[in-house]
């Protein structure tokens, strides 16, 4: 089994010094949707518990041994993700060279992402790094939140619903996660295809400068 996933975890405990690295426990969690392996459109996943007793690993393989049983190309494509193709083996060099190209891909589409939503008036957004997840935060202006709340909705749920139905771009509303009160953000994914992502980062900014043209007063509402 290949170990690297747990290597950082674990060397957190260990860090930690006696007694913390023999008492804490920790369950570490890694999955195929969640990498580039699978890019969320495979699923297969598991995880490890160190320091927890025998007694409650023993309760959670008893509920794990009546789910349904897990498809096979999920069970295959975790099988490679936990025991990958070595040097020398046949399928190496072509495994690393798809592995590489994917995660370059994965990076520039990133950056696209982000670029794009920092050059969009009211919106500032971090890179994203070790996910395939943005988080861009909306500063939504008070006419829109007062809209909102008139259409009985959370404003960041009423963004991400106008544009869905100006663009067909689907979003999770920030609020779905929790955030600090009068923060709005919105979920996305990096996945479309990279050749993709220019014209639905355009038609997002187009969207977002309509909205905000609808909503802000006639002084403006400035970025934060």
């Amino acid at each position: 089994q290949d170990e690297r996933p747990f290597i950082s975890a674990r060397k957190v405990l260990l860090d930690m010094g006696l007694p913390m690295r023999k008492e804490l426990q920790l369950v570490s969690f890694h999955t195929v949707s969640k990498g580039y392996w699978g890019e969320c459109g495979q699923r297969g996943g598991y995880f490890e518990m160190t320091n927890v007793p025998s007694e409650s690993v023993d309760e959670i393989y008893k509920i794990a041994s009546i789910s349904l049983s897990p498809n096979v190309p999920g069970q295959i494509f975790l099988g490679l993700m936990v025991n990958p193709p070595k040097p020398g083996d046949i399928s190496y060099h072509k495994f690393e060279q798809e592995s590489k190209g994917i995660l370059e891909s994965l990076r520039r589409r990133a950056r696209m992402m982000t670029d794009g939503f920092n050059s969009c008036r009211n919106i500032v957004c971090n890179f994203t790094e070790g996910a395939m997840y943005s988080f861009p935060q909306i500063r939504l202006p008070p006419k829109a939140i007062e809209a909102a709340k008139k259409a009985g909705k959370h404003p960041d749920v009423f963004y991400c619903l106008k544009l869905l139905e100006a663009t067909g771009i689907s979003t999770v509303p920030g609020s779905g996660f929790g955030q600090k009160e009068g923060v709005f953000h919105l979920r996305t994914t990096i996945l479309p295809a990279e050749e993709d992502m220019p014209a639905i980062m355009e038609s997002f900014k187009k969207f977002n400068d309509e909205f905000m043209e609808q909503y802000e007063d006639s002084q403006g509402y400035s970025r934060m």
